[in-house]
């Protein structure tokens, strides 16, 4: 591990001084208070570090507080992803994809038992600032997920590889459900329902399409096919962060068979390969136009799995290399 996003090293300052320290407190540390602006990351031993300084000044269970206080927007590029989710459990899918693309921080992974699903976070605690990383991270999730879904959906079960602090107030006010402490694995656990739920944004655009196509289908009025076909690409983009989506996972959420959506597609004049394509090289050419977002960033918000492959593709496009594309835009 060698780097946390300067993102939530700035949560925890500001969390920190709404719990009753001053700015100045930070003003001696290696990456001060007022040199954070601009950077995109932190090292890994300055992001542990503030962890454990915060859990001594500030009582047990910091980490945890500042779980609950994380917005989607705090994760960057990756929450912004989160936000286009069809359904609540694929932010799992969606941060493992990044980690593995842009991070060496952490993986997680799903493992469904029945009607339990059990979300384990794979880190080796070397140190006490991982471990109180590790309890942000799982504290978080319970409202992240909340916001995804809209819906008062909680845990079954929260577990931690360590042992128990002194005072468990801030955890079980965090995660209201049984915590298991000198667990074989760091992980939360959810009802797989739960996590099946549509995304409240999903649920929102799906149904306004399905409702247009209850009017094509009742009262003969037919969408335009230059409409449809800005729906499919909208679908695309929103599904691009979890990996190339399907045909067959775009026609479930338009409620339609893989045949009637290539048919339909051919009748704009159009074909599937066509659009995942032109989405992705739009997606990139504009987000590069944005000197904020890395290229492995625009790789992972553009469905690659190695920010090689999408170098190759965007010289494919567009005859240039993404840095040469962004210099002289």
């Amino acid at each position: 591990m060698k780097y946390f996003s300067i993102h939530l090293y700035r949560k925890m300052l500001n969390c920190a001084i709404g719990e009753g320290m001053s700015r100045d407190d930070f003003m001696n540390l290696p990456t001060p208070i007022n040199a954070i602006d601009g950077l995109q990351v932190i090292s890994a031993d300055e992001f542990l570090a503030l962890h454990e300084l915060l859990d001594d000044k500030l009582g047990p269970g910091f980490g945890v507080r500042v779980g609950q206080q994380m917005k989607i927007e705090d994760y960057g590029v990756l929450g912004l992803s989160w936000r286009t989710c069809s359904r609540v459990g694929e932010i799992f899918e969606r941060s493992e994809r990044y980690f593995k693309l842009l991070s060496n921080t952490f993986m997680w992974h799903v493992e469904v038992e029945g009607n339990l699903s059990h979300v384990h976070l794979n880190r080796e605690a070397k140190r006490r600032g991982m471990e109180l990383s590790t309890e942000a991270s799982l504290s978080a999730t319970v409202v992240v997920l909340q916001a995804m879904s809209e819906k008062d959906i909680a845990p079954i079960k929260v577990a931690f590889k360590h042992g128990p602090p002194k005072d468990l107030t801030s955890y079980t006010a965090a995660f209201n459900c049984p915590i298991e402490f000198y667990a074989p694995h760091y992980a939360i656990t959810y009802e797989t329902a739960d996590l099946q739920l549509r995304t409240a944004k999903a649920d929102s655009s799906i149904n306004n399409y399905l409702l247009m196509q209850v009017d094509e289908k009742t009262k003969g009025i037919k969408i335009p096919g230059n409409r449809f076909v800005q729906d499919v690409e909208a679908l695309i983009k929103d599904g691009l962060p979890t990996g190339i989506p399907s045909i067959q996972n775009i026609s479930s959420l338009l409620a339609m068979s893989n045949r009637t959506l290539t048919r339909r597609l051919a009748d704009a004049g159009v074909t599937y390969r066509d659009l995942i394509k032109k989405t992705q090289e739009h997606i990139a050419k504009t987000l590069l136009q944005d000197h904020n977002n890395s290229v492995g960033e625009i790789a992972f918000l553009t469905g690659f799995s190695e920010q090689s492959a999408f170098n190759r593709a965007f010289k494919k496009w567009t005859d240039q290399t993404p840095s040469e594309f962004r210099s002289k835009h």
